[in-house]
């Protein structure tokens, strides 16, 4: 695939040390690591909550930030779909102002607004939540919102951070066919941080793997299966390929 965009972010965050360099083009990347090791962070640095002491991050033919150039667009500049975990929804918003918000930057009034939010619902199956509050939702329906929120702005770059991990069971298993088909018909890059190895296969995602702030290892999950680089890998990956039919659905 042709590279679309390409991050290189280097700081010291409180103990962590991140040095990171990820590149892809319109396909989703899963990015994978024990807990605490930087990857949300690389997410938040990618939407601009943070500034990486040195780096570059270029998506198309956009620079959002450049260390050396003095270049730092702001968050609301940047058109990054951020789905933090736990979704972040507005809880004193409608689903459809939820939806909606992301377009405040922009010129329209409210009921355009509030039309192109129930336009984007409605393509994506759950037009029927939109006069609902936040609080009445089930976790997967918060879900669903979360993205179509993100992908209102029409984003240059998806950041999904954990998006399954606050479901059950069965709301993981439904939303994960779901989301892996909607980011295959978006067509756009997206950027997927994930815990759970049959999120990443059905994805069928390219995965980076990040440790204690770097990155450890590239390839598709069937090439780090067969070789993995560390333990956190070999153990992320065990039995998954024996098992991988299963894990489609399971």
């Amino acid at each position: 695939t042709m590279v679309s965009w390409q991050i290189q972010i280097g700081m010291r965050l409180g103990t962590l040390d991140l040095d990171v360099s990820i590149e892809g083009g319109d396909e989703p990347i899963a990015l994978i690591g024990p807990n605490g090791c930087g990857k949300t962070t690389v997410l938040r640095t990618i939407a601009g909550a943070y500034t990486p002491e040195r780096g570059r991050i270029q998506l198309d033919s956009q620079c959002l930030f450049d260390a050396a150039e003095g270049i730092d667009l702001p968050p609301e500049e940047r058109r990054v779909g951020y789905v933090p975990q736990g979704y972040g929804l507005f809880p004193h918003l409608t689903v459809v102002d939820n939806v909606g918000f992301g377009w405040t930057v922009r010129e329209e009034s409210r009921d355009q607004r509030r039309r192109a939010a129930a336009e984007l619902l409605e393509r994506m199956g759950c037009v029927h939540l939109a006069a609902r509050m936040p609080s009445g939702l089930s976790g997967g329906e918060q879900q669903q919102v979360a993205l179509a929120r993100a992908l209102m702005i029409e984003p240059r770059i998806l950041l999904l951070d954990e998006p399954l991990a606050a479901l059950d069971v069965a709301a993981r298993r439904r939303l994960r066919g779901y989301l892996a088909s909607h980011l295959q018909e978006r067509s756009g890059p997206a950027l997927v941080v994930s815990h759970d190895v049959r999120d990443v296969l059905a994805l069928n995602a390219r995965v980076y793997v990040m440790e204690a702030g770097q990155i450890v290892q590239v390839g598709t999950a069937t090439e780090l299966a067969a070789k993995p680089a560390t333990e956190f890998v070999a153990e992320f990956f065990e039995s998954s390929i024996a098992r991988k039919p299963a894990a489609l659905h399971g």
